[in-house]
């Protein structure tokens, strides 16, 4: 009985120390839920860029539909999904944290939670006569950072001139748009989960030290009881000092 005792705290000491913690499942976010498009766009790694703004003055209206057809048509779909402006507000629309204004900063961080959007474009298209100028500037979405800008102005332009370079610019600074380093946006998670991982650690340390302690001093007392009442064979008391020993390191676990 007592043998079997043993060898019962001897797999248990196995089986805990072996044991390790199970990690936490990653939290995944869920962008465009309900758009299947720009879910898949998503799931297949093309960058996902949405118009955020886009103001006209001094032109017609359709400049709206021609500047977004223009960039649309010119991207690399295989690289690129474009979200439209109608299609960012409704997507929007669903946050209870936006609120309409937000162009640059932390804020922008909503809209990538609810778009899945990487970078945002804000477009301004002006004319007067046959002057005309636009301003096109592409942000990230994660640090609220300007990652690119391209202005110009033409003195004498129609309408259909200075949307086209307008549109032209656009897909430049999208195209020309470097790797999103972190910038500082991965830094706080990073951290987080570094302390996450020694906190963890620590708790498992915890959980084996005792363990071993506490099997040991069982199995050390177990020992010492088959040495006084079989005899004093030596196997008992190699089994009390393999206890003893057990404890000892439980204890410097758990003073370390």
């Amino acid at each position: 009985m007592t043998r079997a005792l043993l060898v019962a705290a001897g797999v248990l000491a196995g089986g805990i120390v072996h044991a390790e913690p199970r990690p936490a499942p990653a939290a995944t976010a869920a962008p465009a839920q309900g758009d299947p498009d720009l879910s898949a766009a998503v799931g297949e790694h093309r960058r996902v860029v949405g118009i955020l703004e886009l103001r006209i003055e001094g032109m017609p209206d359709e400049v709206k539909e021609s500047f977004q057809r223009g960039i649309e048509q010119q991207l690399d779909s295989r690289r690129y999904w474009l979200v439209g402006r109608a299609r960012m507000k409704q997507l929007m629309l669903r946050s209870t944290r936006w609120t309409e204004g937000c162009f640059v900063g932390k804020c922008l961080t909503e809209v990538k939670a609810q778009t899945g959007a990487d970078l945002v474009l804000l477009a301004a298209l002006t004319g007067a006569g046959t002057s005309f100028g636009y301003v096109v500037t592409l942000v990230r979405t994660d640090t609220g950072q300007v990652v690119q800008q391209a202005a110009d102005r033409c003195d004498v332009c129609t309408v259909s001139e200075a949307t086209s370079k307008a549109t032209q610019a656009a897909v430049g600074v999208v195209a020309t748009a470097p790797e999103l380093p972190d910038g500082g946006a991965g830094l706080g998670e990073r951290v987080d989960h570094a302390r996450q991982a020694a906190s963890s650690h620590d708790r498992h340390a915890a959980h084996v030290g005792i363990a071993l302690t506490a099997v040991g001093l069982a199995t050390a007392a177990g020992g010492l009881a088959l040495y006084l009442t079989q005899g004093r064979p030596s196997y008992a008391a190699l089994t009390a000092v393999g206890g003893g020993g057990l404890a000892a390191g439980g204890l410097v676990v758990l003073a370390f």
